[in-house]
C-alpha cells in the first residue's frame, strides 16, 4: 500500500497564461492518474509571450500565489515564457518544488540529437530569452541550437486549424530556416504546439525527432514526486480548473487540449494579497 497518500494528498498546481498548459496537465494525468490537480489559466492577460520580463514576473508570482492558497504541494509552470523568465526566481523563494517546461525539453533534445543540431520553435519572448540555448549548452556546449518564433501557431491551435493547406503553408514558412540548418531534433517550445505535431512531423519528415516539452515536463514531475515521496493514491482525485476570464471559451477549447471533457471552469482573479506560508523570502 502506498502510505504517501496519507502525507501528500494535496493537489498539483499548474498555471499557464491560457489554455495551452492543458497539454501539460494532460500528460500529468496520464502518468499520475491518482493525483488531484488545480489549474489556473490567466486568460484575461494572455498571451505572456508578448509582455516585458517585468510584467511576466509579476503575473507569474500572482499565478503562483493563487495556487498556493489552494494548498498545492508542487507547482508546474506550464508556460514556456514564465519558465524562461521567472523560474529561477520561483525556485529561489518557494518552499515547495517548482517545475518548468524549459529544462525537461532541453535535456530530452540533448539526449535525442544524433548530429548535434537542434531546432527550437516558440513565442517571441521564449526565443528572445535564449533559455533553451543556455540550458542545452549547459548540458553540451557543442550542440548547435537554432531558434525561430512561430506567432501564428497559437491561434491556429486554438481555432482547431491543425491540418489543411493554410496551416501547412504557414508551418512550412516557419520551419524552412531550421530545415536549411539540417536539424535532426526539434523542440516544441510552446504548450500549444503539441496539437500541431502531425502537421509538423509531415513537413519535417521521419528523420527529425520532435521533443514535446509537455510530455517531458510530466515525466520530470512524476520522477520528482516519486523520489521525494510526494505521490498520492487517491481513488477519486479532484481536478479543478480556474481562469481569470472567459470560462465558456476555456471549456470549449479545453477538451481539445486536455483530451477529455474538462467539466466546470470557475472564474477567479490572480492572487494579489499577502503570500501564504509556502512563500519564503529568506530561502
Amino acid at each position: 500500500m502506498n502510505t504517501s497518500s496519507e502525507h501528500k494528498p494535496q493537489p498539483i498546481g499548474i498555471f499557464d497564461s491560457g489554455v495551452g498548459g492543458l497539454t501539460v496537465a494532460r500528460q500529468i494525468i496520464k502518468l499520475l492518474p491518482e493525483e488531484s490537480i488545480v489549474y489556473f489559466g490567466d486568460t484575461a492577460r494572455v498571451p505572456y509571450g508578448t509582455k516585458s520580463d517585468r510584467i511576466v514576473r509579476e503575473f507569474t508570482w500572482e499565478d503562483c500565489l493563487f495556487l498556493l492558497w489552494h494548498g498545492v504541494k508542487l507547482i508546474v509552470a506550464a508556460c514556456n515564457t514564465a519558465s524562461a523568465i521567472a523560474l529561477d526566481e520561483l525556485d529561489r523563494y518557494l518552499q515547495i518544488p517548482v517545475v518548468g517546461v524549459i529544462k525537461p525539453g532541453a535535456r530530452a533534445a540533448a539526449e535525442s540529437t544524433q548530429r548535434g543540431i537542434v531546432g527550437v520553435i516558440g513565442t517571441q519572448a521564449t526565443v528572445d530569452s535564449k533559455s533553451y540555448q543556455k540550458e542545452i549548452h549547459r548540458i553540451d556546449p557543442d550542440i548547435q541550437v537554432h531558434v525561430t518564433s512561430c506567432p501564428l501557431f497559437v491561434p491556429l491551435a486554438e481555432e482547431g486549424w491543425t491540418e489543411g493547406e493554410i496551416p501547412k503553408l504557414i508551418a512550412e514558412k516557419y520551419l524552412q530556416p531550421l530545415l536549411l540548418e539540417n536539424i535532426d531534433t526539434l523542440i516544441l517550445g510552446c504548450t500549444h504546439y503539441p496539437l500541431l505535431k502531425p502537421l509538423l512531423q509531415d513537413i519535417l519528415g521521419d528523420e527529425v525527432t520532435m521533443v514535446d516539452s509537455a510530455l517531458e515536463t510530466a515525466k520530470d514531475v512524476a520522477a520528482l514526486m516519486t523520489a521525494q515521496d510526494m505521490l498520492s493514491s487517491d481513488p477519486d482525485p479532484q481536478r479543478n480548473f480556474y481562469v481569470s476570464d472567459l470560462p465558456r471559451r476555456f471549456e470549449d477549447l479545453g477538451q481539445r487540449f486536455l483530451g477529455e471533457q474538462i467539466g466546470t471552469v470557475s472564474i477567479a482573479e490572480p492572487w494579489k494579497g499577502s503570500p501564504p506560508s509556502q512563500f519564503d523570502e529568506t530561502k
